[in-house]
């Protein structure tokens, strides 16, 4: 069963399949830009996977703060990006962080990072003083031989290490689950998902799908959103009665 307290309304006339993008990915770009790094309007944010579900999402909401946006994608998505107005880079390229300190020769005030690994530390030393690094996955380290556990406590020992020798910029990890703060998760969630679906209404936001599968082809659904290559979500939709 599920409590009634934990149902969250959405607004009649707005797509099944674009609400459903905030509901995670929605939260999750809103609290890291807004409770987490605290964006200020002109300032400059680096997005990793600026292609990707939580990606996408975390771009248009730090444009619509007033931020610039450089995102990380493969070349492929980088027409995509720019048609975002998002200064698309490389992921991969051996140079990524001399890219970064010419499109910000200052720093970045945030970056958001959802790879993992020596991702973390290199996004690290590409923030302003003051800035703030959001890690929120370990994406680029599922594919290794070492359990979740064993990636994810590292991660936490990279962040501690980091603001360790912080020198005024800040690491953490963002979490969206409520832990032992329920009523306060609730309220944040409350909160955060109503500002959400007001921009999806007025048209403000626009979730980026990649492509809609019935349920019955849910193996395919999930071979695409493991294989890297889609622009923004991919939904499944539930059989009709």
């Amino acid at each position: 069963t599920l409590a009634a307290e934990d149902l969250l309304p959405v607004p009649a006339g707005i797509d099944p399949a674009a609400a459903e993008t905030p509901i995670v990915n929605g939260i999750m770009a809103w609290q890291m830009l807004h409770r987490k790094a605290r964006i200020q309007r002109g300032q400059t944010v680096l997005v990793h996977g600026a292609n990707g579900g939580v990606g996408t999402v975390l771009a248009q909401l730090a444009q619509l703060a007033g931020a610039r946006v450089i995102g990380t994608a493969a070349p492929r998505h980088h027409a995509a990006l720019r048609a975002q107005g998002i200064a698309p880079l490389d992921y991969a390229a051996p140079d990524l962080a001399q890219q970064v300190r010419q499109l910000a020769p200052g720093g970045v005030a945030a970056a958001f990072d959802h790879i993992g690994g020596a991702s973390v530390s290199r996004s690290f030393r590409l923030l302003a003083p003051g800035g703030t690094l959001v890690s929120y996955a370990v994406a680029g380290e599922l594919r290794g031989k070492r359990s979740v556990v064993v990636q994810f406590c590292g991660l936490l020992l990279r962040l501690f290490w980091l603001n360790s020798t912080s020198r005024g910029r800040k690491a953490g990890f963002y979490n969206i689950w409520s832990g032992k703060g329920r009523t306060a998760f609730r309220t944040q969630l409350r909160e955060d998902f109503a500002q959400l679906m007001q921009l999806l209404g007025q048209g403000q936001l626009t979730p980026q799908i990649a492509a809609r599968f019935p349920l019955a082809q849910i193996s395919q659904a999930l071979e695409l959103a493991e294989s890297r290559t889609a622009y923004g979500k991919v939904v499944i939709l539930p059989a009709q009665p």
